[in-house]
């Protein structure tokens, strides 16, 4: 009996103990998004070979996407910096590493698009070359589900070739519903080809070939401007990108000292446009001592209103945060790249 007791006692440790190890280490299938770094921009772009020495920083910030564990899922129940996300919510059908794939392939667009803004800005020579469009997704009713595979570029449908990813959907909304589609792309630098018909789209009264798409643009400048985000990806960084970019190729000393943050996806004409996470992008900006912080007004439409009544802009999302964490941080609305550098030359007096 004494033996069968120190038995029973030792299993129900190993057994307690297991169900202790898995309570705070077992990855089950939902994320945290969680504030994630702020990084000075000047580390990740060279113009002319160099990197920027000016005082001050351009931070571009970032979220955290961590595997959830039964404790931290429990922990971040209240958290207003912590949200939760089933893989489905937050990747899709993507895998993993699919995932990851994808947001690269934005913040390659997006490094694209900080350079034409910044040399349009600047008044600086520079070229753009349109690839095609990059495949992101495709929709499992998609007639090219195991035709296109993500990170292909689309150059060409039906022989018609264009000039961004609007003319393209532009041209695919044009076709018969009934119709069979013919398109070229590009898959490790070989081109192929495959042909599909229109599938009706989800939660809408169109049809089209049932793929999410960005566009895939090279875009060069004089004097030669390099972006590597290395591990970095989404397009949100853009707008800071583009401040980088344009203080060095303008010669502007716009930080003066200063350590400012922001977010924001940037569009060739200088459009700051919203992103996701905003709060989290806010907390990590005040930790890093950033004293100013621009935040997408993006703009709040009837449509908007219609599919999504309880819709807040990012802007405003931002100064709940900082009112949250009692920041002196200042909170500046944009809603282009001459805000926020109008903003900056105005204020180096005041810093």
């Amino acid at each position: 009996m004494k033996f069968n007791k120190t038995r029973n006692k030792v299993f129900g440790a190993i057994f307690i103990f297991i169900v202790v190890v898995a309570f705070f280490f077992y990855p089950t299938k939902y994320y945290l998004e969680v504030p994630g770094s702020a990084e000075d921009t000047s580390q990740f772009v060279k113009v002319a070979g160099k990197h920027d020495q000016k005082k001050g920083n351009l931070l571009l910030t970032t979220v955290g996407i961590v595997n959830g564990t039964p404790f931290t899922l429990l922990k971040s129940v209240g958290n207003n910096f912590e949200t939760i996300y089933s893989q489905q919510e937050l990747m899709g059908d993507e895998t993993n590493e699919e995932y990851l794939r994808v947001q690269q392939y934005y913040m390659k667009s997006a490094t694209n698009n900080a350079i034409q803004a910044a040399y349009s800005k600047a008044d600086k020579p520079f070229t753009k070359k349109y690839l095609g469009v990059y495949v992101m997704d495709v929709m499992d009713n998609s007639d090219f589900k195991n035709k296109l595979a993500i990170g292909d570029t689309i150059t060409s449908i039906n022989g018609y070739h264009f000039n961004n990813a609007d003319q393209f959907i532009k041209y695919v909304k044009k076709q018969n519903k009934k119709s069979t589609v013919k398109i070229k792309f590009t898959r490790d630098d070989k081109e192929k080809t495959a042909s599909g018909k229109l599938v009706k789209l989800a939660d809408t009264k169109r049809f089209g070939l049932g793929i999410t798409l960005t566009d895939n643009t090279e875009a060069k400048g004089k004097p030669a401007t390099k972006i590597d985000a290395g591990s970095i990806g989404g397009p949100s960084a853009g707008l800071m990108f583009t401040l980088q970019v344009y203080s060095q190729i303008a010669n502007k000393d716009l930080k003066a000292g200063r350590t400012i943050a922001g977010t924001g996806t940037i569009s060739p004409d200088g459009t700051v446009g919203p992103i996701g996470g905003i709060e989290k992008k806010v907390y990590a900006a005040s930790q890093e001592g950033a004293t100013v912080f621009f935040a997408p007004d993006d703009p709040v439409t009837k449509l908007i209103k219609k599919y999504e009544p309880g819709y807040v802009n990012n802007y405003h999302l931002a100064l709940r945060a900082a009112k949250k964490i009692h920041t002196k941080m200042k909170i500046v609305p944009v809603k282009n790249l001459n805000d926020a550098i109008n903003y900056l030359e105005k204020t180096k007096q005041s810093k």
